[in-house]
């Protein structure tokens, strides 16, 4: 046997892990990671005054900024099937949410994570929804 299949099983909540990131469907993998982000800045929010701040902050911010980033690119491609007035809505939203994060990488205060939080976690839960749960 090789080690990867022994470690995989050795950690259930690592091969669960692994399982349902495989089954996930792309609207689920966007609504995780947008959750992902959100709480990686509500723990910041959270904890402001931590000694570790600087460097979750950081990275909290650096991880949305990719994820943002991510749907910018995916979101201004020739294929993408979206209405292009909800493509051009979403990179709108984008260019909001790129300027909070660079203004809280510039200026940290904990309010400026608010908005970014809040759009990560409706995004997220419209994302989640049945898309036939509208009529």
């Amino acid at each position: 046997m090789n080690r990867r299949y022994l470690t995989v099983y050795a950690n259930p909540v690592e091969a669960y892990g692994v399982v349902s990131k495989a089954t996930m469907s792309g609207r689920e993998v966007e609504a995780a990671a947008l959750t992902k982000a959100a709480l990686k800045l509500k723990e910041c929010q959270d904890n402001w005054h931590a000694g570790d701040r600087d460097e979750r902050l950081d990275s909290a911010l650096r991880f949305n900024q990719r994820i943002w980033s991510v749907f910018q690119v995916e979101l201004t491609r020739e294929d993408n099937p979206l209405p292009k007035g909800l493509k051009l809505d979403l990179l709108r939203l984008s260019t909001f949410v790129d300027r909070r994060i660079f203004d809280a990488m510039s200026y940290p205060a904990p309010e400026k994570l608010t908005a970014v939080i809040s759009i990560n976690q409706n995004i997220a839960a419209g994302l989640r929804a049945s898309p036939d749960s509208s009529q």
